[in-house]
């Protein structure tokens, strides 16, 4: 696994990177035995200390995770590598029925670029009113092709509110969300018709 360890206004030394890729080659050899590369990043926030990581799976999914302390950076890095375990072991089954139904890694459709700005005319008669809407959309990402069981597990692996990903039934783009009740929601356009 390629590791790419750094830190945001924090010094991190050799003997911390050495921890961290002895931690996570543990840890991924119990459940995945197959992450591609990982990014994990130390930085301070107020008074805590901050472990942000992002590890690739070859099977395409992403496992995400972020830990705290307020005084030991190698707590904050066992905060947040044992969200990664907890992740893991919750989706320890789906990940290896996913492995053998799949002959190959997910596939990945770029996604374009957006930058929404408004009419000048429009945005001057708003600056006038008072109003002064910015909207900017400016992304650039990667949809992957996965069925909405996995689709709602790449969410949660990633810790992320949504994800958009293409459906392997019909090739539509879809969306899981996670409710405000704590359900998750699955939007199909192509079943609105």
């Amino acid at each position: 696994m390629r590791y790419q360890i750094s830190g945001r206004q924090i010094d991190v030394g050799e003997a911390l990177s050495t921890h961290v890729e002895t931690e996570l080659d543990a840890t991924f050899e119990k459940y995945a035995q197959r992450p591609t590369d990982s990014t994990v990043i130390f930085s301070r926030d107020a008074h805590n200390l901050i472990c942000d990581a992002v590890v690739h799976l070859s099977t395409g999914l992403t496992v995400q995770a972020k830990g705290r302390d307020p005084d030991n950076i190698y707590a904050a890095f066992e905060n947040c590598r044992e969200k990664m375990d907890k992740q893991l072991r919750r989706y320890k089954r789906r990940l290896k029925d996913h492995h053998k139904e799949r002959s190959e890694p997910v596939e990945y459709a770029a996604a374009a670029s957006y930058v929404l700005a408004a009419d000048e005319d429009e945005w001057e008669a708003q600056d006038d009113a008072g109003l002064q809407p910015i909207i900017v959309a400016e992304m650039e990402t990667r949809v992957p092709t996965l069925s909405v069981g996995d689709a709602v597990m790449q969410m949660e692996l990633a810790g992320a509110p949504m994800l958009v990903f293409r459906n392997e039934k019909h090739g539509g783009v879809n969306v899981v969300h996670r409710r405000e009740d704590g359900n998750v929601g699955w939007i199909d356009p192509r079943n609105l018709s």
